[in-house]
């Protein structure tokens, strides 16, 4: 067995990362074929006192199907190559699973949270990106409520959120659950001859007579109007009185219930607002004020 010829071959092009860990390079994780029991016996008689290279800190072994990870622990000295003195064994085979996702950014920690959360309690070796190998250990993920209404579908702020986490701008272990009210549902409650929403592009529709209030249209129904509190607004000014209204406004439907949440509403012009666990953006919000607002929710 060359045990340094593995190190030196597959550090190049690897990619280790562990959340205790930060500052991880490419250099810092090897891949080792091991010819040696992934045990911790047989891995520390296979690796200690074997040369490995200086910022070799971790190496991901495998074997038969099975995978295991440890942490270097090298001599003192000067060159590129010292010897392993000790190791600290992070995952065995019966803790540890492997993965193949070619798209997955093993740099990204919103990933690699999501990759835990799959996974829990279990040490995950990652093959992705340009066929870098990683690991995760140890994550911790920090939950992100997206609270949005539908249609228009897919949820726009579920998809800048899920921008805004593969931007690489946000470094936190941020994993998502989505909240989502569907408008469509709530035409059941309407009481009046006819229902009214906010916009055409949603696309909503009705059994009953339907109207937009963005088309300002004659009304030949007393209607009920699906709308939040711009919506009522909007309406008193164009028809000179009051009707009946459903919430719809996603603001309204958060929790109070201490978990990080973000919402979108239209009161807000631009950037962000912190209220309490909540970050509202605007409602025509962009990637950079998702991710400034994720950024200030968690600070």
């Amino acid at each position: 067995m060359n045990i340094l010829n593995h190190f030196v071959a597959e550090m190049i092009t690897v990619i280790g990362l562990v959340v205790r860990y930060s500052g991880m390079h490419c250099k810092d994780i090897s891949v080792l074929e091991a010819d040696f029991p992934l045990t911790e016996e047989g891995i520390r008689e296979g690796l200690v006192g074997h040369r490995a290279y200086v910022r070799a800190q971790y190496v991901v072994m495998s074997r038969d199907g099975g995978h295991a990870v440890a942490e270097l622990h090298k001599s003192e000295g000067t060159g590129l190559f010292r010897t392993v003195e000790s190791v600290d064994i992070i995952s065995l085979p019966g803790d540890t699973v492997f993965v193949d996702m070619p798209g997955a950014d093993v740099l990204n920690l919103p990933e690699r949270a999501q990759i835990q959360k799959e996974h829990p309690g279990k040490t995950v070796v990652v093959r992705g990106m340009f066929s870098h190998v990683s690991f995760v250990s140890g994550v911790e993920q920090m939950t992100l409520r997206v609270v949005d209404s539908v249609p228009p579908y897919p949820s726009k702020t579920e998809i800048l959120v899920n921008r805004a986490l593969e931007s690489g701008f946000i470094d936190l272990p941020i994993v998502t659950e989505n909240l989502t009210i569907d408008i469509q549902d709530m035409v059941s409650k309407v009481r009046t001859g006819g229902v009214m929403f906010p916009c055409k592009v949603s696309g909503l529709e009705s059994e009953k007579p339907f109207y937009f209030l963005d088309e300002n249209p004659e009304l030949g129904h007393e209607v009920t109007l699906l709308g939040c509190d711009t919506s009522r607004r909007i309406f008193r000014e164009l028809y000179g009185r009051d009707t009946a209204t459903i919430d719809i406004c996603p603001r309204d439907f958060c929790p109070k219930d201490g978990v990080k949440t973000i919402v979108r509403c239209c009161k807000v012009r631009e950037g962000h607002v912190i209220d309490g666990d909540t970050a509202i953006v605007p409602w025509g919000a962009t990637v950079p004020e998702v991710t400034a607002a994720i950024k200030a929710l968690f600070s």
